[in-house]
Order: C-alpha cells, then structure tokens, then sequence
C-alpha cells in the first residue's frame, strides 16, 4: 500500500487582478517522490510553489502538510536581513536532532564562509546561502525553484550528487534539461492555470506536451464542427418546424459559451536572426595569447582558429576568466603577448548575462525602436513595435511597461528580441539561457543552429551545448585552455571527465570541488601507454589499503561531528575535525580516480 501524501493543493486559485494565474491546480508530493513542475515563464510555477511553502495564500483551494513533515522552500530572492551572518540565517533552517556541522559543510561546498554580512552578499551569494539552508536539514519535502541559478558547472554536478543522495521528496523548477533528467522521476505540468501529472521522466516530456495539445486541437475542431450544425439547425429547423426547442438553443448558448472560455495553447516564441553580409571565412584566429592580473595567470599560451559557421562554446568554472577569455576573442580586451586577429567584414551583436544593455527606466518598447517611432527593424523590414512583441510572448499591454518592472525570464527575451533584430554575422551570447523556459531555449537552439553567422556562447547548460555547439573550449587549470569538438559530452568523453572547481589561493579546490579527477594531460598519457610500469602496477597494488585506510578515518571524524553539542562545547575540536574531514574525503576521491585509471590501463594492455 503507497505511503500516505505529505503535502496535496487542492483545487488552488489564484487572480492578479482580473487575470486567473491558477484555475484550480492541483499539486500532491508523496514520500521519495521526485517531481519536476514545468510550465512557460509567467505561468504561476513559482507562485504555485509559494503556495505549497506556505510562503504566499491562493485565494482558493486547500493546502495539507502531514503533521511533523518537515517542508524547505529555496525561493529566487532569499530575505537574510533579519539575520547577523550567514550561518546564523542556514543555521536557523535546522531543527531539533539535525546536525549542525552540515550547514559548515555546505557552505563550504558552495564557496562561502558563514561570516558573510548579509548586507553585503551579491544575489548569487544570497541564493547560495538560501540552498544551504534548504538542504541542511534533510527535510522531508524539498521546494527548489531555479537551484542551478549563479551555479557554475562543478557546483551544480556536485548538487546533483548531493540531492540524489538525500531521501528527500523533490519538487524542482528548473531551465537546465540535464538537471531535470537526472534528478526528477515524475512531471507536473502547469498550463494555463491548471496542471497535469505524468508518471515518467523529463525526457519524454516533450512528446507528452505535444501529443496533449494536439488532442486539444482535434477537440477545437469538433466543436467548431458540432456549433457549425446546432447554428445550421437554428437557422433552418426551427422555421421548418415553427416551434423553437429550447433545449438545443440552451445547448447553442452553452458550446458558444465554452468557445469563448476555452484558453488556446500559448503561442510559441517566432526568433528570426537580421543577417549582415557574410564575414570572411576565417573570423578569429589566436595564437600563443597570455592574459595575467598580476601574479594569477588567466589565459597561458593559448591558440584557436574560429571559421564562419563554428558554433563555439566556452566553458569553465566561475572566476576561471571565460569573460575575459571571450574580451580578448572579440578584441575587446588585448592579451598581454601573442596575437589575435579579427577576420573581414565582421558584424558583432551581444546579449551580455548582467542584462547590462537594458536601460531598467526605458519600456519594452522603447527598448526595441530605440525610441525613433513605433518600426523596428527586422531582415532589412521594418516591423510595428507590437507585432515584433508578440513574436516574442509580449502582450501588447506591454508596450509601456517599464524594463525595471519584467521577470528575469522576460528581460532575457527582450535582450534577445533585441538582439536578433540587429544585423550581425557573428553572435556572442553570454549565459543566453539564464532564465528562459524551455519552449523559448527550444526555439533559440533552432535560431543558432539556422544562423549563417558564427556563434560564440559562454553557458554553465550541458544540454544546451550538447545541441547547438561544434567545438568547446574549455578550462583546464592554472591559465590553461583546451579545444575540443564537439558539445560537452563529446568533450567529457575526450578529456575523461567535466569541468573541475578552480582551486583558491591556498591550493584547495574551490566550491563545489566534488571528487577531484585526473588532469587533461595525464590521461592521453596513460592511455598511450601499452602497458605498465613498475610503479604503476606497485601503485595499483597498494591503493586499495590506501583507500581503505582513507574511508576509515572519515568514518571516525563523521563520528566525532555526529555529536550536536561539539560545536558549541568545543569549536576548536570542532574546526579541525571538519578540516580533517574535508581533506580526507579529497584524498580518498583522489585514491579512487587513480586506482581506476590504472585498473583500466592494466585492462587495456
């Protein structure tokens, strides 16, 4: 028999103004379920999880939290003012027998201290101390909306891990396909104020969605068919019978009535790039180039050649220097020594990530024209303001509202709307899917991949790179950049593993580290090797001990954390232990990597 619910909305509404958001959706969260909610920006996802948080009140409907449940709520925009640090605001997440030496360690995980002021935390810093404190206590419902914002690839890989090992019911509202796929079992759709539930993963949302709405058309049909024969009836049948059956024209009225209420599917984004005249064939070309702030070396000695057409991605952790990276490319920046050349007739657009382009005081339509009438230029055609803003999913109430006043996801289609009406032949697109729902990345994938220019993408999205990207470039440590072809995973298969956390200054990995792999060069080298040395095989001999030595250690200081009051009793213990720990997890991640690189070159030869 299946576990009762630990939370069910039931019938929930919800108006803003005149206009419902929520028409009676449902939502119910059993223990262990794995829910993805997906829906268009704007639909109420994030409100519907307020309401399931109990952080916001539908104007109808019923919400149940089994009693004792423990329910955590990561909301966009945390509020940590009430708090004297950051630790203190993830601590205040624990509840009784919870152990506190978690909230160090994921913090720690997610590149901060604890003794942050939360007066002085950027908005990625906040949402990172708000998903420490979602997850701390292990609760029994976990509410995640848009966790991999301000993440960079190690960070979320290693959030992958770490939910994916909790025991957590899930319900997660997330753009990063790979990231739903991985951790979601079930899907709720919301759309058009109601939802619909679908009991298998997220890769087969896509034929799902279209296999409903195109049920609703064939029901649009029928009806449209059968008001065609009740009105042919009315005209003709009630004259030839000279008597009018009230029950029919009460059926009229009410098929009339359901086709004025029935809400069509939203329509989709309509992207169409302006493209400038064709740019040499060869756009970029790198070689030998070194960039350094000082004594940290960014960019060392390093060679490219970009063709019209490439579609190239950069990769990397943050604070690797993919911006500055992508400044020198496009000869913003100039390197400190070797050489860069820009390639014949090129025509450069860019969507900057910070969304630094908008002028918040402007309107979306100003933002469009430039001010200069109501035309905005697209393909050399001048188009009205409002139809350009409905290509784009703007209402034409729209046209007045302020920049300062859209949704994140709605100022990434007004940069892109901007974007692809300015003429260019090559694109450089910084974090383009911040944001945006996955039927607009659907549609900007297809723009990229019909644009004739060069595209250029900076973007943490695995699956985003995976379908529109020919070549990557990706950080490899200390200064040190590598081309691959291919997407992402192409370049994971070449090189044997992700993007790696950037090490501090101390040596240490950075947040989100996970295990540590071995380097890019190591692994051709031993992959060429026929067969092994001396001191590999002595090396593989003695590495199980090793790694056994390694797990029993961190089980005896996982023991002496375990204990709740050491924190406060002893904060010295307390910090070593937790170092202690730190340093040996690393050293056995580190011990398993090797013995399985070796194990496998023992295999190979």
């Amino acid at each position: 028999m299946a576990p009762p619910p630990l939370l069910i909305l039931q019938d929930t509404k919800l108006n803003f103004g005149t206009t419902p958001l929520l028409a009676g959706a449902t939502l119910s969260v059993s223990p262990g379920e794995r829910l993805a909610l997906i829906g268009r920006n704007g639909s109420g996802k994030s409100t519907l999880l307020k309401i399931a948080a109990g952080e916001a009140q539908a104007d109808g409907g019923s919400r149940f939290v089994q009693p004792g449940a423990t329910v955590r709520y990561l909301p966009q925009e945390p509020d940590l003012s009430a708090y004297a640090n950051v630790l203190a605001y993830v601590e205040s997440g624990l509840t009784a027998g919870d152990e506190s030496y978690r909230a160090h360690y994921l913090l720690e995980q997610l590149g901060l201290t604890g003794e942050e002021l939360p007066a002085n935390l950027s908005g990625g810093e906040a949402r990172r101390a708000a998903l420490a404190r979602a997850l701390a206590p292990s609760p029994d419902i976990l509410l995640l909306d848009e966790p991999t914002n301000h993440l960079d690839l190690p960070a979320i890989e290693w959030l992958e891990q770490e939910i994916g090992s909790m025991r957590s019911a899930l319900v997660l509202i997330s753009h990063d396909r790979r990231f739903l796929e991985r951790l979601t079992r079930e899907m709720v759709w919301l759309d058009r104020g109601t939802t619909r539930r679908l009991a298998r993963g997220f890769a087969h949302f896509e034929a799902w969605r279209d296999e409903v709405l195109e049920q609703e058309e064939v029901a649009a049909h029928k009806l449209d068919r059968q008001i065609g024969r009740e009105e042919d009836w009315m005209r003709y049948g009630v004259t030839a019978r000279r008597k009018r059956n009230v029950r029919r024209v009460a059926e009229l009225a009410g098929l009339r009535q359901q086709r004025r209420e029935r809400k069509a599917a939203q329509g989709g984004v309509r992207m169409a790039a302006s493209e400038s005249e064709a740019s040499g064939t060869l756009v970029i070309s790198a070689e030998d180039v070194t960039k350094a702030y000082g004594e940290r070396v960014i960019v060392d000695t390093f060679s490219t050649r970009i063709i019209r057409g490439d579609r190239v991605g950069i990769v990397g952790p943050n604070g690797a220097g993919k911006t500055t990276l992508l400044s020198m490319l496009t000869g913003i920046l100039a390197p400190d020594s070797g050489t860069i050349k820009l390639g014949t007739n090129l025509e450069m657009v860019t969507l900057d990530q910070r969304r630094a382009a908008l002028d918040p005081n402007m309107t979306v339509a100003t933002s469009l024209t430039g001010a200069r009438g109501d035309q905005v230029w697209v393909g050399g055609q001048p188009r009205h303001v409002i139809g350009y803003m409905k290509d784009f999913l703007f209402a034409p109430e729209q046209a007045r509202t302020p920049v300062s006043a859209l949704s994140g996801g709605e100022r990434g289609r007004l940069l892109l709307a901007r974007a692809f009406a300015t003429p260019s032949n090559l694109l450089v697109l910084d974090e383009p899917t911040n944001d945006l729902d996955l039927e607009t990345l659907d549609l900007l994938q297809e723009q990229i991949a019909e644009y004739s220019g060069t595209v250029i993408v900076v973007s943490h999205d695995r699956d985003f790179l995976d379908r529109v990207a020919t070549d990557v470039i990706a950080w490899e440590g200390e200064g040190r950049w590598q081309d691959y072809a291919g997407g992402y995973s192409d370049m994971v298969n070449q090189r044997g593993h992700g993007v790696q956390a950037r090490a501090d200054a101390s040596g240490k990995p950075a947040a989100g580290a996970g295990k540590t792999a071995p380097s890019a060069t190591a692994a051709p080298a031993a992959a060429a090797r026929k067969r092994l040395s001396f001191k590999d095989q002595h090396e593989l001999d003695t590495l199980p001990a090793k790694m056994r030595k390694l797990e029993a250690e961190a089980a005896k200081l996982k023991d002496i954390l375990a204990d709740p009051a050491l924190y406060s009793r002893d904060r010295p213990r307390f910090d070593k232990a937790t170092e202690l720990l730190a340093r040996t997890e690393t050293a056995l991640a580190e011990a398993e990597e090797r013995w399985l690189e070796l194990e496998m070159l023992r295999e190979e030869a």
